[in-house]
């Protein structure tokens, strides 16, 4: 599955705005916009919301 998709899909089933995730998960709010409008992410970056990602599911 793309990055997108995961975070996409995080979105959705904790109401979470975009904003506050990239903030959160990379320390940049234009994260999930940039990311819709063709940002292609290095893997740092991948891995730091796959992380977030992964640690916020598991609390």
């Amino acid at each position: 599955m793309s990055l997108l998709f995961e975070i996409d899909r995080y979105l959705r089933g904790t109401g979470m705005p975009p904003t506050k995730f990239g903030r959160l998960a990379v320390n940049d709010p234009r994260l999930v916009g940039d990311l819709r409008r063709g940002r292609q992410p290095g893997r740092a970056v991948a891995a730091k919301v796959e992380a977030f990602i992964g640690s916020e599911r598991r609390a």
